[in-house]
């Protein structure tokens, strides 16, 4: 059956990120994309730091290999990501900042 964020085009990110958040109601998936984003946020600074792109790689396989790997093996659903990317890479984001700041638990 399909989810709510397959059902409909979302127009405004005010109505994606509900519908984001229930495909992330798994807490060992939301630990690991915190996990994948906090690690992605390092590689991005040593890059700054190094100015060698293998960081740039090395973040992009944090964040989302660790993000995918939590909807696959715990959510059992496809990443967000593969069908809304800008608005579910904002949604990373949000949730990230949530969790950060107690909004949303780990």
């Amino acid at each position: 059956m399909p989810t709510v964020l397959h059902q409909r085009k979302h127009t405004r990110f005010a109505e994606f990120y509900p519908a984001y958040l229930s495909e992330h109601s798994h807490r060992k998936s939301r630990q690991l994309h915190f996990l994948g984003s906090t690690l992605a946020l390092l590689c991005l600074i040593m890059l700054m730091l190094t100015h060698s792109l293998w960081w740039l790689l090395a973040a992009l396989i944090c964040g989302y290999g660790l993000a995918w790997s939590g909807h696959y093996v715990y959510e059992k659903n496809r990443p967000t990501s593969l069908r809304h990317p800008v608005y579910s890479f904002i949604g990373d984001w949000v949730m990230y900042w949530q969790m950060l700041t107690g909004q949303i638990s780990f």
